[in-house]
């Protein structure tokens, strides 16, 4: 992925709300330094100066602005998106609430009108052979099928970013059998029509599929079920945010994954990632980000 942004040899303008957080400070200044973006850090100046002295970072490479809160912090990260001064806009110490709150504002958020606010992220596993795109681990509870169709066409287009140009998307589920207790199968059965009669942009899509029949092709010959994913998937499709939000922290916490993701349905990519997580993940949405807001 890194490679994918870095042999573009363009840079994105990122703006981060309440950046004083070393590993926010660190994984932005990879960045800059390696020539994929260039950065506002909006929030406390004395800190966000402090924290680059104690790490050796050079301040300079920063356009450092004053913000009075976190909120300000957020509204003014955002306002740059809007008066395309920005190319990305960052969460850093900002709370998610506040931050989202003015991501979301009516008047003067990043909301595409009538758009599916969703996540999607790009996982690398040691244990599988190519990245792997997953959605939505972050922001729907439970989508519904329009939702659904949301998610799956911000993953495709995402998958493309990378070369991809007919994906491979298994609609997960318990197992390959559609059935009443599972409502989320009804939901597949429809999408997989959409994508066969062109609704959904050119892919192949199939499920429900569980998890051993989307990414195992020996589970599919041992299985012999017939389904054209043929445990080759490039994007998993969850019907839940308690599915697929314990699946990705669990191959980061047993199986050495990395994920980079962002949040879709805006105007400019948004990086919304939790306050504790490492600077080289952070570093990771950074690069994602620059990647899909390249035109």
């Amino acid at each position: 992925m890194v490679e994918k942004v870095l042999s573009s040899g363009r840079k994105q303008r990122i703006a981060v709300a309440w950046a004083q957080d070393s590993n926010t400070i660190g994984a932005v200044y990879k960045a800059v330094k390696e020539g994929i973006a260039e950065a506002h850090m909006i929030g406390d100046p004395a800190a966000i100066r402090n924290l680059c002295a104690e790490n050796n970072i050079d301040q300079a490479l920063f356009n450092i602005i004053s913000a009075d809160n976190e909120s300000d912090a957020a509204a003014q990260a955002v306002r740059l998106a809007v008066s395309d001064k920005a190319d990305v806009v960052m969460k850093g110490l900002v709370g998610t609430d506040k931050f989202l709150k003015a991501v979301m504002d009516k008047e003067a958020g990043l909301m595409i009108p009538g758009a599916t606010m969703t996540y999607v992220g790009a996982v690398e596993i040691p244990a599988y052979h190519k990245l792997l795109f997953i959605t939505d681990t972050a922001v729907i509870p439970f989508p519904d099928l329009g939702q659904k169709v949301a998610m799956a066409e911000y993953a495709i287009e995402m998958a493309r970013k990378f070369g991809i140009e007919k994906p491979k998307i298994a609609l997960i589920g318990a197992s390959e059998k559609v059935s009443r207790h599972f409502p989320n199968t009804s939901d597949y059965t429809e999408m997989c029509r959409m994508a066969a009669d062109g609704r959904i942009s050119d892919c192949i899509m199939d499920g429900p599929l569980d998890l051993f029949l989307a990414c195992d092709k020996k589970s599919v010959e041992i299985k012999g079920v017939k389904t054209p994913v043929d445990g080759d998937a490039d994007i998993l499709l969850f019907p839940s945010l308690e599915s697929s939000n314990p699946f990705y922290k669990g191959l980061m916490l047993f199986a050495k994954g990395e994920i980079a993701g962002l949040i879709r349905g805006t105007m400019k990519p948004v990086i919304v990632m939790s306050r504790s997580e490492s600077e080289r993940s952070k570093y990771y949405c950074i690069a994602i980000s620059c990647l899909m807001a390249q035109v």
